[in-house]
C-alpha cells in the first residue's frame, strides 16, 4: 500500500448551478489542491455553492498543461489530494485532464471521478436521434481540407456521432458535414444546453447550414445521424468523384484514394485501378 494521494476528476455544471452535487461541493472544500482552467470561474462556482476552498488554487489549461501535469504528479506522489475541474463538463472530454491522468495511472495514483452533467450525453438525449450506439468525435479540425479528410473517413459510420464546435465555424462545419454524409441527413444544433437561452434546431444537414449562415451565439454541441445500414453503398462513379475532390483540397492521390476506400469499404486497388482508368 502506497502513500500516495488520489486525482479526483470533477464533473462541472454545464450551464446550471443547480445541478452541481453536494460531493462537489465537499470535494471543493476537502482538496489540498484545485487545478481549474479558468480560476476565475473556479471562485465564482465556489461562491455559488457556499463552498469554502482551503486547499492551494492553481491554473491547469491547454497552454501549460503539459507542464503543469508533471508539477501536479509531484503532488501526488507526496500524498495529497489533487481535484481538476474545467469550465463545464468532465476534465479530459475536450478538455484539460487527460495528460495528468495518464501519468497518475502510470505511476500507479488512485483517479477516482466525481460524475457531473455532460453535454454529449445531453445533446444525444435531447435530439431525438439513436442513441443506442454513439461516438464521440470532439472539434473537427479547423482547416478546410483537414476537415474534408476527416469527415470523408467517418462517411460510413452507422452509430450517431457527437461533435463540439465554435459558433463562428458552425455554418462551415455543418456546409463539410453535408458535403460528406449528404444534406438530408438528419442532425440537431443544441446550443447553450439547461441555460436560459437553451435552442436545440433539428432538421437536414442542408437545412441546418442554411440557418446557421446568421449569427449564431453560445457553446455548440453537434448530433449528426449514422448512415442507415439500408443505405446503399457509393458507387464507383461516386467514389471517383470524392477522390478528386480530396485531391482538390491538397490530399494526394495515394491518401485521397486510401481514405475514400476505407470509408467506403471497397478494395483500395480496385478503387486506385478505377481512378487510375
Amino acid at each position: 500500500m502506497n502513500d500516495f494521494g488520489t486525482l479526483v476528476l470533477a464533473g462541472a455544471p454545464i450551464g446550471q448551478t443547480a445541478d452541481a452535487s453536494p460531493r462537489l461541493r465537499r470535494a471543493l472544500e476537502s482538496a489540498d489542491v484545485i487545478a481549474a482552467e479558468d480560476t476565475r470561474r473556479l471562485r465564482r462556482l465556489a461562491t455559488d455553492l457556499e463552498a469554502e476552498v482551503r486547499g492551494r488554487v492553481v491554473s491547469y489549461y491547454d497552454a501549460n498543461e503539459q507542464a503543469r501535469a508533471k508539477e501536479l504528479l509531484d503532488l501526488l506522489l507526496a500524498g495529497q489530494q489533487v481535484l481538476v475541474i474545467t469550465d463545464a463538463g468532465m476534465p479530459g472530454v475536450s478538455d484539460p485532464g487527460y495528460r495528468l491522468t495518464r501519468l497518475a495511472v502510470e505511476a500507479g495514483v488512485r483517479v477516482t471521478a466525481l460524475a457531473g452533467p455532460s453535454a454529449v450525453t445531453t445533446a444525444l438525449a435531447v435530439s431525438g436521434l439513436p442513441s443506442d450506439r454513439f461516438c464521440f468525435e470532439g472539434f473537427p479540425p479547423r482547416k478546410a481540407g483537414e476537415r474534408a479528410r476527416r469527415l470523408a473517413g467517418l462517411a460510413a459510420e452507422e452509430r450517431t456521432m457527437v461533435f463540439f464546435e465554435a459558433p463562428h465555424r458552425l455554418q462551415a462545419a455543418l456546409a463539410a458535414m453535408a458535403e460528406a454524409f449528404g444534406p438530408e441527413r438528419p442532425a440537431a444544433v443544441c446550443r447553450e444546453l439547461t441555460k436560459t437561452y437553451e435552442e436545440v434546431r433539428r432538421g437536414g444537414l442542408g437545412e441546418l447550414a442554411e440557418w446557421a449562415a446568421g449569427e449564431v451565439r453560445g457553446e455548440i454541441t453537434l448530433v449528426v445521424a449514422g448512415r442507415a445500414p439500408e443505405e446503399a453503398a457509393p458507387g464507383l462513379d461516386e467514389l471517383i468523384a470524392e477522390v478528386a475532390r480530396l485531391e482538390g483540397t491538397g490530399v494526394t492521390r495515394k491518401q485521397a484514394i486510401t481514405e475514400v476506400a476505407k470509408a467506403a469499404g471497397v478494395s483500395k486497388r480496385d478503387l486506385y485501378n478505377a481512378v487510375h482508368a
